[in-house]
Formats: C-alpha cells, sequence, structure tokens
C-alpha cells in the first residue's frame, strides 16, 4: 500500500512539474511610457503607437500592457514618473522627447530597453554613441528638428517675403530645442534675417516675451519643438495672431492648433515607429543591434484660417505644396 501510495505522489508530482514547465501561459509583456507633454498634446502619437501595436498583434489588456505617465508642465517630476514606471517592472521604456528619455535612461540604468521618440540630436543628448552604433540599451527614432530649421525659415520667407527679423522661441532648459536655436542661425545670416531669442521655460513667462518680441521689432516667429511648447500649443498660436506675428511650427498638430504653418514629420508616423521598435524588442532583438532611424517623410501644413486673421496672403505657389490646407 506504501509503495502505491509512494507511486502516485510521484506521477503527481511530475504532473505538476510538467504543467508548470509547459502549460502556463507566457508572461505578459508590460511597456512602460512616458511622455513629457500634456495628455492631449500626446494623444495623436499614443494612439498611432497603440494602432501600430495592434496591427503587430499586440492587444493591449490580453497580451500587452501599457503604462502611461505624462507631464506637460512640471518637467522636475519626470524622473520621479520614471521611477513609478520602473517599479511596475516593465519589458521596455519608452521616451517621448529628450527631457524624458534622459529620465528614462537614468533610471533603468541600462537594466531595461529604453525607445525614443520626438527627439531632437540623440547623439549631442547624451543618449547613443552615434546613429548607426547606438549601443548600450536605448535606441529610438529622432524628430530632425534641429536639421530641418533652415527649410522652415525658407518656408516662412516665402509665406512673409519682407521678413527680416524673426523671434525664435525656445527653451533653454529643454535640451532638444537648444540645438534648434543654435542651427538656426546659419540658414537664418543665408536669408537675411536677424533672429531675436524668445527664451521661455514657463507658461507664465509666454505672454510678456511675446509682447517683448513685438517691443523689440520682430514681425515674424519660428517655434521650436519643446515639451512646454508642445503643451501649450494654443496658447502659443493664440498670442502670435494676438500681436500679428505670422508664425511657423515643427510639426502638424501646431498648425492644427492655430500656428500658421508647420513642416515636419508627423506624429503618427513617429507613434508607427516606436511601436515597431517595441516589436523588434520583445521579439529579442538588443537596442544596441537597432540603428536610430530619421524620419524620410514631412509634411507642410498651412492654416489659412489664421493667415485670414493675419490679414496675410499666402502665395498660391505655396498653397500647392502643402499636403494639408486648413480652411
Amino acid at each position: 500500500m506504501k509503495a502505491a501510495m509512494s507511486s502516485i505522489l510521484i506521477a503527481a508530482t511530475l504532473l505538476v512539474i510538467a504543467f508548470t514547465a509547459q502549460g502556463q501561459p507566457a508572461k505578459t509583456p508590460r511597456v512602460a511610457y512616458l511622455a513629457a507633454v500634456s495628455p492631449s498634446a500626446a494623444a495623436p502619437r499614443l494612439e498611432a503607437f497603440r494602432q501600430a501595436l495592434r496591427a503587430y498583434g499586440y492587444i493591449e489588456g490580453q497580451n500587452i500592457l501599457i503604462d502611461t505617465r505624462h507631464e506637460g508642465s512640471n518637467l522636475g517630476r519626470l524622473p520621479e514618473h520614471a521611477a513609478e514606471l520602473l517599479a511596475g517592472k516593465p519589458d521596455v521604456f519608452v521616451a517621448v522627447t529628450t527631457n524624458a528619455a534622459l529620465a528614462a535612461k537614468k533610471a533603468a540604468a541600462g537594466s531595461i530597453p529604453v525607445v525614443f521618440m520626438g527627439v531632437t540630436d540623440p547623439v549631442t543628448a547624451g543618449l547613443v554613441e552615434s546613429l548607426a552604433r547606438p549601443g548600450g540599451s536605448v535606441t529610438g527614432v529622432t524628430n530632425m528638428a534641429a536639421i530641418l530649421t533652415g527649410k522652415r525659415l525658407e518656408l516662412l520667407k516665402e509665406a512673409v517675403p519682407k521678413v527680416s527679423r524673426v523671434a525664435v522661441l525656445w527653451d533653454p532648459k529643454a535640451p532638444g530645442s537648444i540645438p534648434q536655436w543654435e542651427q538656426s542661425q546659419q540658414p537664418a545670416h543665408a536669408l537675411g534675417m536677424q533672429l531675436y531669442s524668445m527664451e521661455v521655460s514657463s507658461v507664465d513667462r509666454y505672454e510678456p516675451a511675446f509682447q517683448e518680441a513685438v517691443n523689440a521689432h520682430n514681425t515674424t516667429i519660428w517655434v521650436t519643438l519643446n515639451p512646454l511648447a508642445n503643451s501649450n500649443q494654443k496658447v502659443i498660436a493664440d498670442l502670435a495672431i494676438k500681436h500679428r506675428l505670422p508664425s511657423i511650427c515643427a510639426r502638424s498638430d501646431y498648425a492644427d492648433n492655430g500656428c500658421l504653418m508647420a513642416y515636419g514629420p508627423g506624429y503618427s508616423n513617429e507613434g508607427k515607429d516606436g511601436a515597431r521598435y517595441v516589436d523588434k524588442i520583445l521579439k529579442g532583438t538588443k537596442p544596441a543591434d537597432i540603428p536610430v532611424e530619421q524620419p524620410t517623410k514631412f509634411e507642410l501644413v498651412i492654416n489659412l484660417k489664421t493667415a485670414k486673421a493675419l490679414g496675410l496672403t499666402i502665395p498660391q505657389t505655396l498653397l500647392l505644396r502643402a499636403d494639408h490646407v486648413i480652411e
């Protein structure tokens, strides 16, 4: 009897071991998503990211979990948000904007892969060693915001041929905004433009900064991509109209919110690219083996409602080149 009972126990134990090894479902991957912009500003990119993941077979709540945090007002809280997300033990950390990517990289400290989106210059920011060979545990897609400054100034001059003084709205506390200001200098000089440094690092500075720019005889404005501006697009657009300053911005959603013109990569493409990187990493590819990509498609959006409010006529040649015209 004892021998029989012993055999039964051994058989039962073997069945439990076999079920544990083979029958349990695989661990559901978890993605941490930190965006240094307000939830409303981040929504289009995040939705594109989620849709692209579904296209790769990931159904949120079923076979993938996404924890999100947004910070559009106090960037000093980004390390706190990053720590909270890391406590959830994610498999991949996704970060939007340079500020968020730096916070994610520091928090993760090489323990998990980090995928960035909306980053201007990842090499200068210290996120990767080079675009072709990122090294370490961080990779992603850039927005080329600094590289495209010359093209944006050209478009501004085409829309306002007599422009000579341009206020550049940038944030010296945003690592991605700095190279956009710096790389505006040479093309502006070539176009016969004089740039005015319009530095804003807090929302309460927007109104006085616009008044100071007008007092300094600036007649147009170019708005750099940065977390603070991303979260206050309509505020900026309304102030530009109020002070009668034709504006050029770096992404189509700015034009949707009232900027006169916008030129740059679409945020929906960024979201799709970010999902593609996450899929590769979840399938076993190391971040160091995935080169940082630059966008290849750019959108020119013109807001004719804003043009009308400014009493400005956009040349037909420019309108014909626009990918989208808001009427």
